[in-house]
């Protein structure tokens, strides 16, 4: 820049850049001293840094000339600076590796480092029938600075339900384009498809069903078996101390070894029958009062929203008294929170969601329930879990079965 001196008397002069090219110009030198008539040159220095804060594009710059004996006399010097564009990207798969059932979702970050807008997108390779990933469809505009997320998602055709997890290697990449030039990202990631039913759940079924069984061929009959013949010991009993009661007695009238006398005397028949009445009363198992009786069963269902509690019963009919002996309870989503059951009542069993998928519980002697009593689940939601679709649920959701025999009150004398 030409700086001349147009007054009469020596003058010294100083500059200041304005504009936004302040910030990275300089006047080199910063003070320039002049006779009356004469003139000079200082150089003004750009430099513009490689930065996505200096947008490409043209820029005003100014200096301004400050003489120091006639500051009134102070003058700008005016052009224009032209930035040249500069690409730079860089791209980032967020998370590199997923586990799931059957799907995944994924972020690409495209991060504009360059001093112009991009767009930037997602190209898939064409891989098998087995795996598919969906990019969005258009692209996205990303200023000098920013950064976008494009989403990603990948779905395997099959859904695994047994054996060890299977790796699915994924090529994805990040498209840039600058103008008319475009820059490609190469991306790598992994997804990794878990088994619905793991080796350590079978392991555990399995073990499960062979206490059942053992249960069922064993323990069972041999509880049943003493309990027969407990009550058999019991009727014997009952049956020897009657028959010592009626018993002849020599000494009596109508005793007698030759049969003399046998006839009975008045009321004696009536003392016998109440004598049998009573130990046959005696004998009978819980719950043989009840009048006839056949199997049943039913269903209660329970949806409670997360934090939240629900309930759900079964009452027994009026007229009826249901004996309980089986209850069979299913939490196939994975749901966490607490189960208490109650049967008429007090709660009888409380436990955990997320300790169980299926659980069982038996009884030898049944429980009975009266008439217009209920069998009452209750469910406190904590959180949903997650069923075989891989989705979580919007809400808890158990099943509870109880069975066991309906019968009839005995009449009233």
């Amino acid at each position: 820049m030409t700086v001349r001196n147009d007054s009469d008397i020596v003058e010294a002069y100083e500059f200041e850049v304005v504009g936004e090219c302040a910030p990275w110009t300089g006047v080199e030198p910063d003070r320039l001293s002049l006779y009356p008539g004469t003139s000079g040159e200082v150089t003004v220095r750009l430099r513009p840094p490689r930065s996505p804060s200096v947008r490409a594009g043209e820029v005003p710059l100014g200096v301004r000339v400050l003489p120091a004996e006639r500051p009134e006399s102070v003058t700008v010097s005016e052009t224009t600076v032209v930035i040249e564009p500069f690409a730079e990207q860089r791209a980032e798969l967020v998370p590199e590796r997923r586990r799931a059932w059957r799907s995944a979702r994924y972020q690409v970050e495209q991060h504009n480092l360059g001093n112009t807008p991009i767009a930037a997108s997602l190209v898939a390779p064409e891989t098998d029938d087995q795996l598919a990933m969906t990019t969005p469809q258009r692209p996205l505009t990303v200023e000098p600075g920013d950064r976008a997320e494009l989403e990603l998602r990948v779905r395997v055709a099959k859904v695994l339900w047994f054996g060890k997890p299977v790796h699915w290697p994924l090529n994805v990449d990040a498209t840039a384009v600058a103008g008319e030039a475009t820059a490609q990202h190469p991306l790598e990631g992994e997804f990794i498809q878990l088994p619905v039913f793991p080796r350590w759940l079978l392991a555990v079924l399995a073990a499960l069903l062979a206490l059942l069984l053992a249960w069922l061929l064993l323990v069972r009959p041999a509880v049943r078996s003493a309990a027969r013949e407990a009550a058999d010991d019991r009727a014997q009993e009952i049956v020897e101390a009657g028959g010592q009661e009626q018993a002849p007695n020599p000494d009596q009238p109508g005793g007698g070894e030759n049969g003399q006398q046998g006839g009975q005397q008045p009321g004696q028949g009536q003392g016998q029958g109440q004598g049998q009445g009573q130990g046959q009363g005696q004998g009978q198992p819980p719950g043989a009062g009840v009048a006839g009786g056949e199997q049943s069963s039913s269903t209660i269902e329970v949806r409670t929203n997360g934090g939240q509690q629900g309930t759900g019963s079964f009452t027994v009919p009026e007229g009826k008294v249901f004996r309980l002996t089986d209850l069979v309870l299913t939490n196939h989503q994975g749901d966490e929170g607490v189960l208490s059951i109650s049967f008429g009542g007090p709660t009888v069993v409380t436990i955990a969601l997320e300790t169980f998928r299926n659980q069982d519980y038996h009884w030898v002697t049944p429980i009975d329930i009266p008439e217009n009593a209920t069998v009452t689940a209750t469910v406190d939601c904590t959180r949903p879990g997650t069923p075989a679709s891989g989705r979580q649920a919007p809400n808890c959701f158990q099943l509870l079965n109880v069975s066991g025999a309906l019968g009839d009150l005995p009449p009233e004398n």
